[in-house]
């Protein structure tokens, strides 16, 4: 392997490690704690180090943890609906996504909530916005009239506010099944 090549990879690691521990930590203790000293600190480099991978400072890593979780989030989607069949896929893709959301609310707030620096439902969104809603849109289907770009936002938007709502303590934590349910039927 070449100098160029280890350096490249080096580079990688580094990114990699930043933005493990801004998730790590504002998962832990919330986004105000995620600042560019204290991510330096936590990974033994020098800010003007986490400034040379992310020029836009704390936005910019914000941003690159939204993407990796909407990488995780599309893995977590498409296992869901592999492991289940038929009727069953929508109710488990609703499912996964509450209890993604429930497991990574840094990174959902991040993903869904913060300003981003990227746009969605436009020509430069980026692949992984892109196949996340692309999940949305094979979770319910092939819409009976309409586009199905909106129903899924419609479908997206629900699930989002369950999430909200549900983190916020604002819905009875035993209704939590015959919601998902009433929600698979609306849209299945």
């Amino acid at each position: 392997m070449g100098v160029r090549e280890r350096k490249a990879r080096d580079r990688e690691d580094r990114e990699r490690r930043i933005i493990e521990c801004a998730r790590g930590i504002a998962e832990s203790e919330g986004w105000p704690a995620v600042t560019t000293r204290r991510l330096a600190n936590e990974i033994e480099y020098s800010p003007p180090v986490l400034y040379g991978h992310f020029p836009e400072g704390r936005d910019g890593i914000v941003n690159a943890v939204a993407l990796a979780g909407f990488r995780d989030f599309a893995a977590a989607m498409r296992r869901a609906m592999d492991d289940a069949d038929g009727a069953s896929r929508l109710t488990a893709f609703i499912a996964a996504y509450l209890d993604f959301a429930a497991t990574n609310p840094a990174t959902y707030e991040a993903m869904f909530s913060m300003r981003l620096g990227v746009r969605f439902a436009h020509e430069t969104t980026p692949p992984e916005l892109r196949e996340g809603f692309a999940l949305l849109i094979a979770a319910i289907g092939d819409p009976p009239a309409g586009d199905a770009g909106t129903r899924a936002e419609v479908f997206w938007s629900a699930l989002h506010g369950m999430a909200v709502l549900t983190r916020g303590q604002r819905l009875d934590p035993g209704n939590q099944r015959a919601r998902l349910e009433e929600l698979a039927e609306l849209f299945g």
